[in-house]
C-alpha cells in the first residue's frame, strides 16, 4: 500500500465493500442516532428561537404563553405533515423529491435548490453560532481566533463525515445527550420550584392580554403576537430533515423514520414550551451580553453555590456544542438533495458519485467548501447569517406541503382518508406560507434579498446544466439508433469473411480486443463497430468489461444494488450473443463498485492473465466545442482509465465517437 493510500485510510479509514452483507445494516441510523444526526438541527433552534419570540413582545412579555403554545401546535402540525410524506415517499421524501413528483420537475428543482442554499446556511450560522458561544467563556484577548477556531470546526465535521455518516454521529452524541439532560432538569426544577405560583401566572397572562388589548387594540394585539411568532420561526427549521434522510435510517426505514420525527417533535417542544415558561416563572430580563437562557440558567441555580456554576457551565457548554452537532443536518441532507437533482441531471453527475466509503464525498466536499467560503466572506457574523437563515426552508415547506394537499385532492374518490390528510397538510401548508410570507417582509431590507439573490442564481444555473444535458441527449440519439440495428441484426454478419468453422472457438493466445462498456447502448456498440471496422479481422476474441456503478441514486438497500448486478450482466450478455452471432468468441467480465477507474484496474490483470494478447479499447464523447463547463459536466473517466492501466502496462486505445 502507497504511503498517500495509508494516510488517507488512517484520516478517512478503509474502503467498505457495497455488496459486504449486511453493509446497509452497518451504516444506517437507528431512530436515537438519526434523532442526533437529523434533529440536532432542530433543538438546537431552541438556543435562539424562543429568545427571539420572547424578545419581540417587548413589555407584553405574557403573551409568550400564546406565542410558546402557537409555536408547539405548529412543531406537530408540521412533523405529522412531514410523517404523510414519510409514508408517500418511503424510499425519501424531501422537499425536492415531492415537489418533482407531485407538482413538476421544475417546481422540484426551485426547491431542491432552495433546500441546497439553506443546509449551506445551516452549517455556516451552526458553527458560527456555536464558535460565539463557546469564546463569550473565554478571555477577551483570545476572541481574535473565533474565526479560526470556527473553520477548523467545519474542516473537523467535513473529515468525519467523510469517514461515514455514523462515524460523526457517534462521536457528537455526548454532547447531544448532555443538552437534553441539562435543559430538562432545569425545565423541571423550574416548574417543581414554582408550581404554587402557575395560578398567578395565569392571572398575570389574562392582566398582560388585557392591557395591551387597551393600548394596541384587538388587531394591534393579534399583530405583535404573530410578529413574536414569526420571528421565533427559526424554531421549525429542521423538521424536515427526516424527510430528506429517510435513505441513511435503519430498516424499517418508515417506520425509524416515524419514531425519529416523533422524538424530535416532542423534544423540541418540551424544551421550547419549557424555556418559555421558566422565562416568565423567573421574571427574566435581558441582560447586555447575555442570552435569556444564561440569564434564566444563573436565575434557577442562584443558591446552588459552586455546584450550581459548574452546571450551568455544563448547560451553556452544551448548547453552544449542540450548534456544531446541527451542522451535521447540512452535512447529512445536503449531499443527498445534491445527489437526487445530479441523478436527474439539474447539476452535473459527478455530484451523485459515492466514496470508498460508501458517502457522498463530493457533495460534502461541496456543502463544507461553501460554508467556509460564507464564514470567511462574512467573517462568521452570527447576526448577518440569521438574516440569510430560514427563509429557503419555509419556501420548501410551501412547496412540498402543496404538492401533498394537491396529492391528496386528486385521490378524495379513491382514498377514504383523503379528508383528515388534506387536513393536515393543509394546515400545514397555511402555516408555512405565512411564516415565508413574513420572514420574507421582514428580513428583506436587512439582507434577506441576498438569499432570494444566490437562491435565483442557483436555479438559473440548473437550468442552464439541464438545457446542456437536454443537447446532448439529443446529440446521442443518433448513436442509440445503434441499439436498434443490433437487435435486429439478428444472424446479419458485419464480416462476412469470417470462417464460420472457426467461430465461438476459444484461443486465448489470439487477439483479444477488451471493450470497456457501460451497458448496452450506442456509445458501447459505436466502439465495438469502430474496433471491427479499423481493425478488420485481426482480433479474434472480443471481452466486455463493465462496472455496476452504486451511487447514491441507487445505494438504497440490497434490492437496489442487486438489481444493478443484474443488469449489468444482462447487458454483457447482450454483447456477448451479438458477438456469438457474428462468429466471434466472447465473454465478459463484471464488478460492482463505487470507483470504476479502481475496479477496472483490479479486473485489467485477470483479463491479460486470460488473454495475453488483449489490447483494451473505451470510448469517448466528442463534443462540437470543447470547454471547461463541457468537462466538467461530462465523465472523462476513460482517460483516467488508460493512464492507471498504461502504468500496469497494458495497452490502451481511446476511439473518439464524435457528437
Amino acid at each position: 500500500m502507497s504511503l498517500t493510500k495509508r494516510i488517507k485510510n488512517l484520516i478517512l479509514g478503509g474502503s467498505r465493500d457495497p455488496q459486504a452483507p449486511g453493509i446497509f445494516h452497518k451504516l444506517s441510523l437507528i431512530a436515537f442516532f438519526a434523532w442526533i444526526g437529523l434533529g440536532a438541527d432542530g433543538l438546537s433552534s431552541s438556543c435562539y428561537g424562543p429568545q427571539e419570540a420572547f424578545l419581540a413582545l417587548g413589555s407584553h412579555t405574557f403573551l409568550s404563553i400564546f406565542v410558546a403554545l402557537g409555536t408547539v401546535i405548529t412543531i406537530f402540525v408540521i412533523s405529522a405533515s412531514y410523517s404523510q410524506i414519510v409514508e408517500l415517499f418511503p424510499s425519501g421524501g424531501g422537499g425536492y423529491l415531492v415537489a418533482s413528483k407531485l407538482i413538476s420537475p421544475t417546481v422540484g428543482m426551485v426547491s431542491g435548490c432552495a433546500l441546497l442554499i439553506d443546509y449551506v446556511l445551516t452549517i455556516t450560522v451552526s458553527i458560527a453560532a456555536g464558535a460565539d458561544a463557546v469564546f463569550s467563556f473565554l478571555p477577551i484577548e483570545w476572541h481574535s481566533y473565533r474565526l479560526a477556531f470556527a473553520v477548523g470546526i467545519v474542516l473537523v465535521l467535513m473529515i468525519l463525515n467523510m469517514r461515514g455518516i455514523k462515524e460523526s454521529v457517534v462521536v457528537l452524541t455526548p454532547i447531544f445527550v448532555t443538552f437534553l439532560v441539562t435543559h430538562i432538569f432545569i425545565i423541571g426544577y423550574a416548574f417543581w420550584r414554582h408550581s404554587s405560583n402557575l395560578g398567578e401566572l395565569a392571572t398575570a397572562t389574562k392582566g398582560d392580554l388585557n392591557n395591551t388589548i387597551t393600548s394596541l387594540g384587538i388587531w394591534g394585539t393579534i399583530f405583535l403576537v404573530l410578529k413574536a411568532y414569526s420571528m421565533g420561526a427559526g424554531t421549525f427549521t429542521g423538521i424536515e430533515a427526516v424527510s430528506n434522510g429517510v435513505p441513511v435510517l435503519r430498516e424499517p426505514k418508515v417506520k425509524t423514520a416515524k419514531h425519529t420525527m416523533r422524538y424530535m417533535a416532542i423534544s423540541l417542544s418540551f424544551v421550547v414550551l419549557g424555556l418559555m415558561f421558566s422565562y416568565l416563572l423567573f421574571k427574566i430580563v435581558p441582560q447586555s451580553g447575555k442570552t435569556l437562557n444564561a440569564i434564566l440558567f444563573e436565575a434557577v441555580t442562584v443558591d446552588w453555590g459552586k455546584f450550581g456554576y459548574i452546571f450551568v457551565l455544563v448547560a451553556l457548554i452544551s448548547e453552544a456544542t449542540l450548534l456544531f452537532v446541527a451542522a451535521q443536518t447540512g452535512f447529512i441532507d445536503g449531499p443527498r438533495v445534491l445527489a437526487n437533482m445530479a441523478n436527474d441531471r439539474w447539476f452535473p453527475n459527478r455530484f451523485s458519485a459515492l466514496s470508498d466509503r460508501l458517502v457522498n464525498q463530493n457533495g460534502i466536499l461541496i456543502m463544507g467548501g461553501l460554508a467556509l467560503f460564507l464564514m470567511v466572506l462574512t467573517n462568521g457574523s452570527v447576526k448577518f447569517l440569521v438574516v440569510l437563515y430560514s427563509i429557503n426552508v419555509f419556501l420548501t415547506f410551501c412547496l412540498s406541503q402543496t404538492g401533498m394537499v394537491r396529492h391528496w385532492w386528486q385521490l378524495r374518490s379513491q382514498f377514504k382518508g383523503w379528508l383528515k390528510k388534506i387536513l393536515i397538510n393543509g394546515t400545514g401548508l397555511i402555516l408555512s406560507a405565512f411564516i415565508l410570507v413574513s420572514m420574507v417582509v421582514m428580513k428583506f431590507n436587512e439582507g434577506g434579498w441576498i438569499t432570494l439573490f444566490i437562491t435565483g442564481a442557483l436555479i438559473i444555473l440548473a437550468i442552464l446544466i439541464k438545457r446542456h444535458y437536454y443537447q446532448t441527449t439529443k446529440l446521442l440519439h443518433r448513436l442509440n439508433n445503434l441499439v436498434t440495428v443490433a437487435e435486429s441484426a439478428e444472424d446479419a454478419r458485419l464480416n462476412p469473411e469470417i470462417n464460420l468453422n472457426l467461430e465461438h472457438k476459444f484461443d486465448p493466445k489470439a487477439k483479444t480486443a477488451v471493450l470497456l462498456i457501460s451497458g448496452f447502448n450506442g456509445i458501447g456498440l459505436h466502439t465495438l463497430f469502430g474496433v471491427i471496422r479499423l481493425f478488420g479481422g485481426i482480433f479474434k476474441n472480443f471481452v466486455f468489461v463493465q462496472i455496476g456503478v452504486v451511487d447514491a441514486g441507487n445505494f438504497k438497500g440490497k434490492d437496489e444494488v442487486g438489481r444493478v448486478e443484474t443488469e449489468g450482466k444482462n447487458d454483457i450478455s447482450r454483447y456477448i450473443k451479438f458477438m456469438n452471432k457474428q462468429g466471434f468468441y466472447a465473454e465478459g467480465f463484471f464488478d460492482v463498485g463505487t470507483d470504476v477507474v479502481e475496479e477496472v484496474s483490479n479486473i485489467a490483470p485477470k483479463v491479460v492473465a486470460r488473454f495475453p494478447n488483449a489490447v483494451f479499447f473505451g470510448g469517448q464523447l466528442i463534443f462540437p466545442h470543447d470547454s471547461f463547463v463541457v468537462r466538467m459536466l461530462h465523465n472523462y473517466t476513460v482517460f483516467a482509465m488508460q493512464k492507471r492501466l498504461y502504468r500496469q502496462g497494458i495497452p490502451f486505445v481511446i476511439l473518439p465517437i464524435r457528437v
